[in-house]
């Protein structure tokens, strides 16, 4: 299929979690997300539980024919399938099995997360040493297998939750840097040459293109670069709205009124004492304004996220902040003037 897949039809407010949550018991993740999320409930990540679980681990261990394992500097492409693959193969397992346990009975939109090629390239070294990302050779055998891997992931999930309407995730934490030219050497003593935007979207386009399941792409860092994931078959973009400037006002528009969707991040993800939920989305109100954007469109257009994972918050505060953003979306429809 190609990447025409549009984001599911949001037929009111909705609100969802970016992926991580924190502690280490899979069906107590899945029965916060599936019932404080009705309307788009995802696969929650457990990283507490180490290597394997955090989302470079994760991701890794769904490509194909591609195997990495945990070395003193980080992750490294190995020869074979070792001890960490076959973690991230079993925690994954669990993490589907608490899944499906909690949204057998659903039709309507789940979401699953992976990591994305460049942010993958930018994580792993090379047998030799150095960052996958020096090599673009390398960058593109890991888009190919990472392709494979999530086509059968897409299907493992409508296997097991046959009503759902899967939407993927790939998260690009690493793009805006790669981009940049910003991405430390392995050594950390300078800097990996920038990524062509024209490389980078073409890579991009390829693995969303090839996947039967509409894509979000989501990056917490600055400078998100929502055009180029726009045209490379993004039907949304996931960011944290804290960080949105006046230079980002006319690729939002162009988003919207073309009909991207996006996850605004507007709920901390960390520990915090929360504002009222009304409060939490006036940036979002000001915004629509400063575009001159009809307030009608906020419901189909905007999905309300805390700002980045919840791996490092308390339990508490993990289910207090997606509820608050469940809250906060409603306000969002119910006034969005």
């Amino acid at each position: 299929m190609s990447g025409e897949s549009i984001f599911p039809p949001l037929t009111g407010p909705a609100a969802t979690g970016i992926g991580s949550m924190p502690g280490t018991d899979a069906r107590e993740a899945a029965k916060t997300v599936a019932g404080s999320l009705e309307a788009l409930p995802y696969l929650p990540e457990l990283p507490a539980r180490g290597p394997g679980a955090d989302m470079i681990g994760r991701s890794l261990g769904l490509l194909v024919e591609l195997y990495a394992r945990v070395e003193p500097s980080g992750w490294r492409f190995g020869d074979h399938p070792g001890r960490d693959t076959r973690r991230a193969h079993s925690w994954l397992g669990e993490d589907l099995d608490a899944l499906e346990e909690f949204t057998q009975e659903r039709t309507g939109p789940v979401k699953v997360q992976a990591v994305g090629p460049f942010t993958l390239a930018a994580s792993v070294e090379l047998q030799r040493g150095e960052k996958a990302l020096a090599d673009p050779g390398a960058v593109r055998d890991i888009a190919a297998s990472l392709t494979e891997g999530l086509r059968l992931h897409l299907a493992e999930v409508r296997r097991r939750i046959p009503g759902a309407e899967v939407l993927l995730q790939l998260d690009e934490p690493s793009l805006p840097a790669v981009l940049a030219g910003t991405v430390k050497t392995a050594s950390g003593w300078q800097r990996l040459r920038a990524v062509d935007r024209g490389v980078a979207q073409e890579v991009l386009r390829d693995v969303i293109g090839s996947l039967d399941a509409p894509v979000a792409v989501h990056s917490c860092a600055p400078g998100v670069p929502i055009e180029l994931l726009r045209r490379a078959g993004a039907s949304a973009v996931s960011l944290d709205a804290s960080l949105l400037t006046e230079r980002d006002d006319d690729a939002i528009g162009e988003g919207v009124e073309g009909g991207t969707v996006f996850l605004l991040g507007v709920v901390p993800s960390a520990d915090r004492k929360l504002s009222d939920p009304a409060g939490s989305v006036s940036g979002v109100r000001t915004l629509w304004r400063r575009l001159g954007l009809d307030p009608a469109l906020l419901s189909r257009s905007v999905v309300v996220t805390p700002t980045c994972g919840l791996a490092g918050a308390s339990p508490a505060y993990a289910r207090t902040a997606l509820s608050h953003s469940v809250i906060a979306a409603q306000s969002l429809a119910d006034n969005p003037e």
